[in-house]
């Protein structure tokens, strides 16, 4: 079933490292502007009309490219569309003009109940047509392409039919959307369920992903096991370090963000592993020359 609608796709963001502007780090980031290449918040957090966080992104806004992340769409909920959730969006996008705007393929609200949290959706024919719909509707609204990202699973359907590397490249064929890659999620979730991430990455096509991001996960041991828990509260661990080259390596390069939402560090730790992100970004670019 395609969907695909005419959608605007405005300037990219250079294929280069940025950092996730959190609220305890707004005053540090506009007293020192630092050498980071751009900034992702998340979109709800900026829902209201005025206050201290429009202030600080304005005065932000002509220094840095700028990218939006949402967390409440909801896009796999059988509730209908939160037009209002959207129409906020759509006026935040018309106010900052954001080089990219994404989401996650995941679910929290039913019967107009909001859970706060990302839950998985099973991997489906019939929930590829219902989401597919979804976000064709989402973008013809924003007039914007979005991007999806993968969700960090600790469970999955018994009745998936269809592998989430899959599921996400259809997707995006079906749609004209883009895939916002979480090489960490892509990580924690194979580790929980026992599968290769290296053949995630080889799955997708690199033409359908825009944006990536790293992160640090928490593990938690147990009885019968171990858990990986993304929890965006450490550095990006070495394994998911290692994926990231490989990543690189498969798709090229592409707009990095390091994510830190918990346990929040110095800012001089988000910028060190941008840094540490760039580096590998600038072996990616040398590559793709020789």
């Amino acid at each position: 079933m395609a969907v695909n609608v005419a959608i605007a796709r405005p300037g990219r963001i250079p294929a280069c490292a940025g950092i996730g502007l959190r609220a305890a780090h707004h005053r540090e980031v506009l007293d020192t502007l630092p050498e980071v290449c751009w900034l992702e918040v998340h979109s709800e957090n900026y829902f209201g009309a005025g206050g201290a966080v429009h202030a600080d992104l304005e005065a932000l806004r002509p220094h840095y490219p700028l990218s939006l992340h949402g967390v409440g769409l909801s896009l796999g909920s059988t509730d209908p569309l939160d037009l209002v959730h959207l129409e906020k969006l759509r006026a935040l996008i018309a106010r900052y003009q954001p080089a990219l705007v994404s989401e996650h393929l995941s679910w929290g609200m039913v019967g107009g109940r909001h859970y706060n949290d990302l839950l998985p959706l099973p991997y489906t024919e019939e929930a590829l047509d219902h989401v597919s719909v979804r976000v064709a509707e989402i973008q013809e609204r924003l007039d914007r392409r979005i991007l999806l990202e993968n969700p960090s699973t600790y469970l999955r359907f018994a009745h998936s039919t269809i592998a989430e590397e899959a599921f996400l490249s259809e997707l995006a064929r079906r749609t004209g959307c883009g895939i916002l890659l979480d090489v960490n999620n892509v990580y924690v979730s194979a580790r929980n369920h026992g599968l290769d991430p290296h053949d995630y990455l080889r799955a997708v096509r690199p033409s359908d992903v825009e944006e990536i991001h790293l992160a640090g996960f928490t593990s938690k041991r147990f009885d019968d096991g171990e858990i990986l828990i993304d929890t965006h509260s450490r550095p990006v661990h070495p394994e998911v370090w290692a994926l990231y080259r490989e990543a690189l390596a498969t798709l090229g390069p592409i707009p990095t963000l390091i994510e830190w939402d918990t346990d929040l560090p110095p800012l001089q730790t988000l910028i060190d592993e941008a840094e540490r992100a760039e580096r590998m970004l600038e072996e990616a670019r040398h590559a793709d020359a020789a």
